[in-house]
């Protein structure tokens, strides 16, 4: 249920950042791509690095819930992903550079899963049979 709680966020998440892409696309009257509009482009972007990213890193979420590792460490983790990701978001809508937010939602994405990806390796070894 903590995944889904996360889950929910994140949903919450990506549909206002879809929303700032239609109110662009119906301002400029561009049906698909950015119609040569920087921030329309940009605003492109943000949703779709959400989207990029969300999906596996709360697959490895739910399955880090359904094997057992404790509720203190699935909050941590869905906090920092949703912490990741608004920081993404708000530093690329700012700039089309770098930022510090995005640069720091980027490092925090990666870094969140790489650990998940990590754990998840060890739990299915430490599952395995001993030979």
């Amino acid at each position: 249920m903590i995944t889904l709680f996360y889950a929910a966020l994140c949903t919450l998440l990506v549909l206002f950042l879809a929303g700032r892409v239609m109110a662009y696309r119906v301002k400029f009257k561009v049906g698909l791509g950015d119609g040569g509009h920087g921030e329309l482009n940009r605003r492109v972007r943000v949703h779709a690095n959400a989207v990029e990213y969300l999906p596996l890193a709360l697959l490895l979420l739910g399955g880090m819930e359904l094997n057992g590792y404790p509720d203190a460490a699935i909050h941590g983790f869905g906090a920092t992903l949703l912490v990741s990701r608004l920081l993404h978001a708000w530093g690329l809508s700012r700039s089309a550079g770098s930022s510090p937010g995005r640069f720091l939602g980027t490092l925090l994405t990666l870094l969140l899963m790489i650990a998940m990806a990590v754990f998840a390796i060890i739990g299915y070894l430490q599952s395995l049979p001993a030979a």
